[in-house]
């Protein structure tokens, strides 16, 4: 309960800070036409009011007893009153990102400004990108941390109940849900989900026909696909008309394994074998794909590191994590392999695993913890059918 006021504090102060520093800066508001700078931000100041007002009743619970005793009562009020400026934000996340990239296209006094203001030792190395997502990733960690309260909580206790009351409004708020109706995939399975969200997309290039390295150099035999990875789910789709994309094969997360080749040569290099122990026909499948660029790279954690802000990850000692982006100025966007949380933190908490033998020991380890939580899912699922 203490780790949801102090992190809602935390990301109102973030939200502060895309307000006061990109969005009421002068020079981007002579550079930026009303409809772009609407597009851009949103709804963000409806956000931020609303967050005021709900660190204000947190903090009052808390100034009543330093023990608290109770914060999920509040959670649900904010949520039925307040919450639905959310939704607003984002639905407009789509165009956001696509204004943003033409922004950044078109537009070089945009992207010199944007790029000073990253820079300035208030942002901490975060991007002009990371303070705008801020809104669709607190919504998702309130959820999280009402799950967490959840667990704890005496069963048939007053604060169960409220618990259970806030995360089914939490739930109808439907902020992942929304998001995934915005990718237009053409469903074969279902893919919609309150508990599921998107991780990753991208194109691949799929192999036809023999796996062969004398055929590959003879033959054009590759065609485009497309992945969406969730955070349970990989989706192989293609694309169709209309900027869709037709599902042809998908799998649980924790039934994919990844075998890379070896002597590859520049005709097969980034080639690998994507192979799905069972997918949705309940059979395995293998598919050859090449990537534009190598395979992720992977860290440990050499030094503990709490988040400061709430799209930083907090480290223990001996995580691992792979590498999605970087910083120039000493920042990671990691995510943690054993339970796929992600976030921002100093490149200094880790060092490269350069040795092969590790990296796979350590991706072992990660697919029996997926194989574990699908088993211990599957025997909730039966439990809950009796």
């Amino acid at each position: 309960m203490f780790e949801l006021v102090t992190s809602e504090a935390s990301y109102y102060k973030s939200l502060n800070l895309l307000v006061s520093h990109f969005m009421e800066n002068e020079r981007l508001k002579k550079i930026l036409h009303q409809s772009e700078a609407h597009i851009l931000f949103s709804n963000v100041l409806d956000v931020m009011a609303v967050s005021e007002r709900f660190l204000l009743d947190l903090e009052q619970r808390v100034e009543e007893n330093i023990v608290i005793s109770d914060v999920c009562d509040i959670v649900y009020q904010h949520t039925v009153s307040h919450f639905s400026v959310y939704i607003t934000y984002v639905s407009n996340q789509t165009y956001q990102e696509r204004a943003y990239k033409q922004l950044l296209q078109d537009k070089p006094a945009f992207r010199e400004v944007i790029s000073q203001l990253e820079l300035d030792p208030k942002c901490k190395g975060l991007s002009f990108s990371s303070f705008l997502i801020l809104p669709f990733q607190r919504i998702t960690r309130l959820k999280l941390l009402v799950q967490n309260i959840l667990k704890k909580v005496e069963e048939k206790s007053e604060r169960e109940t409220t618990a259970l009351d806030a995360h089914k409004e939490l739930e109808t708020v439907s902020v992942n849900e929304l998001y995934l109706k915005t990718i237009k995939i053409k469903q074969s399975v279902p893919i919609i989900s309150h508990s599921r969200w998107l991780l990753k997309q991208g194109e691949l290039q799929q192999m036809n026909g023999p796996k062969t390295s004398r055929t590959l150099r003879t033959k054009k035999l590759f065609r485009e696909i497309y992945l969406f990875l969730f955070n349970d789910l990989l989706v192989i789709c293609r694309q169709i008309p209309g900027d869709k994309y037709q599902v042809f094969d998908s799998a649980p997360r924790g039934l994919l394994r990844v075998e890379e080749l070896e002597d590859q040569g520049q005709s097969l290099a980034n080639v690998f074998i994507l192979r799905l122990l069972e997918n949705a026909d309940d059979r395995e499948a293998s598919y050859m794909l090449k990537a534009s660029s190598h395979s992720l790279t992977r860290i440990q954690c050499v030094h503990p590191y709490v988040a400061q802000q709430p799209d930083e990850l907090s480290l223990e000692l001996a995580d691992v994590l792979n590498i999605l982006d970087k910083t120039d100025d000493g920042w990671i966007f990691g995510e943690r392999l054993h339970d796929q949380e992600r976030g921002w933190f100093p490149s200094s908490m880790g060092e490269e695993i350069l040795n092969p033998k590790i990296r796979a020991q350590n991706l072992k380890e990660c697919f029996r913890v997926h194989k574990s939580d699908d088993s211990q899912r599957r025997k909730l699922g039966s439990r809950n059918r009796q």
